[in-house]
């Protein structure tokens, strides 16, 4: 079989949320961070939870090596309070993790404009 050739690019994995409803929290960060340590950006079509984001943050810290992985980029684009929140969930203040997630190597990827409705970044090959 015939080795595929390098890409001259970056590879971006856009992961659904259905493929990571059925992943305990710690798969869905390994996942994730097997992919960024591969040059991957990787962009969560419904995020994760602020616990999960913490313990993402957490493991990433205990990889950083200087030679080896610089760590992670994160940003995450809530989606509208109002599009897919109950009305009980709007009165409870809960929190839908409905969101647009983008995460990448830290020496890849820089965020240059965030706001309400856009995430601006610089992606760079190593």
């Amino acid at each position: 079989m015939a080795e595929a050739k390098p890409q001259d690019g970056v590879q971006i994995d856009l992961i659904s949320g259905e493929q990571m409803d059925g992943l305990t929290s710690m798969e869905k960060i390994r996942n994730i961070l097997d992919g960024v340590r591969d040059g991957k950006i990787v962009v969560l079509e419904e995020g994760l939870s602020p616990d999960e984001e913490s313990r993402l943050i957490e493991v990433t810290m205990t990889e950083i090596s200087p030679d080896e992985f610089n760590g992670i980029e994160i940003e995450t684009y809530p989606r509208s309070e109002t599009s897919d929140t109950s009305f009980l969930d709007r009165l409870m203040g809960t929190q839908s993790t409905k969101k647009l997630t983008v995460i990448g190597p830290a020496n890849q990827i820089e965020t240059l404009h965030k706001d309400e409705n856009v995430i601006s970044a610089l992606v760079t090959r190593k």
